[in-house]
């Protein structure tokens, strides 16, 4: 079997899609997306099929080695994302090859289906205690919400306050036992990091995310001293040799790669390995589409140590698409009692609508992060 042709799709709402197929009529997909940088990652897979066409698609590892290793330049997230994509692409092919999903070529499942959680509330969080009734009554179990709007690097303890009323609001709405994500997502500076973990202490969080950027690793020692709540992070980081020093570190509880910018199923299998001896849990990103999704399953059955699963379903990113509307069979992600089975098709698990997928590619998308800006008109971190 031999590689003949890769193809990239743009698709709404924000997403890109990868499908490489080969001469014997097998076929892969894959989503390697940087959102915001969909026609750059797009770019770079083109790049990169230059090496794969006319290889067999079942020498993965050495396949991922070479597209990483190859360049004298390497790593980042524009590089890893494109990899990821290529890199499920191919994990899928192999499990079609043989008929059996991707997790049974690496090892078999170690449980059955995992926990997801749900978002609400939006970029600028608002009318979380009404949004975590309807995602208790569909029956999650847990849920993720942004902490707070545009944050200074010092600012006024009004918004420490709301962030508090809306985390309680949340807690007196659904009871004691939801689990609940508050994601600082980058926007807060270490000052106010401080405060926010420590006044959100009596609320028993599930975790903080991204307490602060993931370049200022050095601010997670004093940030802890702060707050007994499992510290999260990872989205921003891309191989193992970026989560080596923040696992070398031991204030981070929960790592959060993200498969389809983490170099796809081969390098973040290999860094939650490293995350399990050193008793760190696994909880994978992915606000993204249907494909990235099933990778993320094919992981959540093998990783020992992941316990929950994101996934974008009625997150506020979704517009003009949603997760389900590309494929065939939508039950394949069917959450019941606040979990999801993982996928026990061939390769990845899911068929994909491919003519939808032409469809929506024609009209495309040119989503792009929001631009923030504090009120005396300085950037503000999103």
């Amino acid at each position: 079997m031999k590689i003949t042709k890769l193809t990239t799709f743009q698709v709404p709402p924000r997403w890109l899609f990868l499908k490489i197929e080969t001469d014997e009529g097998i076929s892969g997909w894959g989503e390697p997306v940087v959102e915001g940088r969909a026609d750059t990652v797009a770019a770079a897979v083109a790049e990169l099929a230059d090496y794969l066409i006319g290889k067999d698609p079942f020498r993965i590892e050495d396949h991922w080695t070479v597209l990483y290793r190859g360049g004298f330049y390497r790593g980042g997230a524009v590089h890893m994302s494109a990899v990821a994509g290529i890199d499920q692409a191919l994990w899928d092919i192999k499990g079609r090859a043989f008929g059996v999903p991707v997790h049974e070529l690496l090892g078999g499942r170690v449980r059955d289906r995992i926990r997801v959680y749900s978002w609400i509330g939006g970029d600028r969080p608002a009318d979380t205690a009404e949004a975590v009734r309807a995602v208790v009554d569909r029956g999650f179990t847990a849920i993720k919400m942004n902490a707070t709007e545009e944050l200074q690097y010092v600012d006024s303890h009004g918004k420490v306050d709301a962030v508090i009323a809306r985390v309680a609001a949340i807690r007196a709405e659904a009871g004691p036992y939801l689990g609940i994500g508050v994601d600082f997502h980058g926007r807060v500076h270490k000052p106010m990091a401080k405060v926010l973990a420590k006044e959100l202490e009596p609320f028993d969080l599930m975790f903080i995310e991204e307490p602060v950027l993931s370049e200022h690793l050095e601010d997670l020692p004093e940030i802890t001293k702060h707050t007994s709540i499992p510290i999260a992070l990872g989205e921003r980081l891309f191989s193992r040799w970026d989560f080596k020093r923040v696992l070398e570190q031991g204030c981070v509880d929960i790592i959060q790669p993200d498969p389809s910018h983490s170099g796809g199923i081969t390098e973040t299998r290999k860094i939650a390995a490293m995350a399990e001896a050193y008793d760190v849990a696994v909880a994978l990103h992915c606000p993204l589409g249907p494909i990235a999704l099933a990778a993320n399953l094919q992981l959540d059955a093998l990783c020992y140590n992941a316990f929950i699963q994101e996934q974008s379903l009625g997150i506020h990113y979704n517009q003009s698409n949603d997760l389900l509307d590309y494929l065939t069979d939508p039950a394949v992600f069917a959450y019941r009692d606040g979990h999801v089975d993982i996928p026990a098709g061939p390769g990845l698990g899911i068929e994909i609508n491919e003519d939808y997928v032409r469809a929506r590619a024609a009209e495309g998308h040119r989503w792009r992060n929001p631009i923030w800006r504090h009120r005396d008109g300085s950037f503000a971190e999103w």
